[in-house]
């Protein structure tokens, strides 16, 4: 009789622990799957001019990083704001060859275009901004490049706290830059580079 006993004292004891490290293992596991649903999204930051360029024999596109930004905004709405381009973060983003690339890059930094050694940085600066009944909106500002200042207007909008704006194209010439254009160059024949050249902006706000 008390092998009897002894017997089940023993298995109680087991099934108790079982079950309680059974418990235990449910509340790390339940534990475990509310932090992760905890983890906040990250929203991946943009602030970025993108470029394309055209010759006759085809196109380059790329990059230029934005410095800084500023946004006026009066009762939730865009009044003004300020961009500045870091120009000597002009990139190629379509050639494969490193070589080539690079040359291009460099090119596009010298004097015949943008002569970043001297105007290292680029500046839009928003003089008016004209909505319409889709909350889009035109942007009418002063774009300094190259140590030239010109008024320019596009159309923009803003999309998930982001400034973007629709194709923007600009005369490479009114900013003094004539490297193969044909307004300068009679001689050229098809090697020459299209004036128009365009960019958007997509920046944080």
């Amino acid at each position: 009789m008390k092998k009897v006993a002894l017997l089940l004292s023993v298995i109680s004891i087991a099934f108790v622990s079982c079950k309680d490290t059974k418990s235990k293992t449910e509340t790390v596991v339940k534990e475990t799957v509310e932090i992760k649903k905890e983890q906040p999204k990250v929203k991946k930051a943009v602030n970025v001019i993108t470029w394309k360029g055209y010759k006759p024999t085809g196109n380059h596109t790329g990059t230029i990083d934005v410095k800084s930004s500023e946004f006026k905004m009066n009762d939730g709405k865009l009044t003004g704001g300020v961009f500045v381009f870091d120009m000597t973060t002009i990139k190629n983003g379509d050639i494969k060859d490193p070589s080539y690339k690079s040359d291009l890059e460099n090119h596009l930094k010298s004097a015949d275009f943008f002569d970043v050694a001297t105007n290292p940085t680029s500046k839009f600066e928003i003089t008016k901004v004209i909505y319409n009944p889709e909350n889009n909106f035109i942007i009418t500002g002063n774009l300094t490049m190259n140590g030239v200042t010109k008024s320019i207007s596009f159309p923009a909008f803003i999309k998930d706290k982001t400034f973007k704006s629709k194709t923007i194209k600009i005369d490479r010439t009114d900013f003094g830059i004539k490297f193969k254009s044909k307004k300068f160059f009679n001689n050229l024949k098809d090697k020459f580079i299209n004036d128009e050249f365009e960019i958007t902006f997509e920046i944080n706000m």
